[in-house]
């Protein structure tokens, strides 16, 4: 899942060198960290924290299928 939001961060952000993706795993959550360069939050989190939202329900989407409850979180 890590790899999605990678995929999906690096299509939006002009400065896709600097997108940095980190998987903290738990027995049955995971925390996928999102850092990328500061003149690219805006583009990440969108006008409302709407294209944060639609990242968070894809990830949680194709995670529902390992049965495993995740978290995006934008650092």
């Amino acid at each position: 899942m890590g790899e999605l939001v990678r995929f999906i961060a690096q299509a939006l952000v002009n400065h896709p060198d600097q997108v940095m993706v980190t998987e903290k795993e738990d027995e049955d959550s995971v925390i996928i960290e999102l850092r990328v360069a500061p003149d690219d939050m805006g583009r990440i989190i969108g006008k409302q924290g709407h294209i944060a939202k639609a990242i968070r329900t894809v990830v949680r989407s194709a995670a529902g299928r390992q049965k495993k409850r995740v978290t995006v979180d934008i650092v």
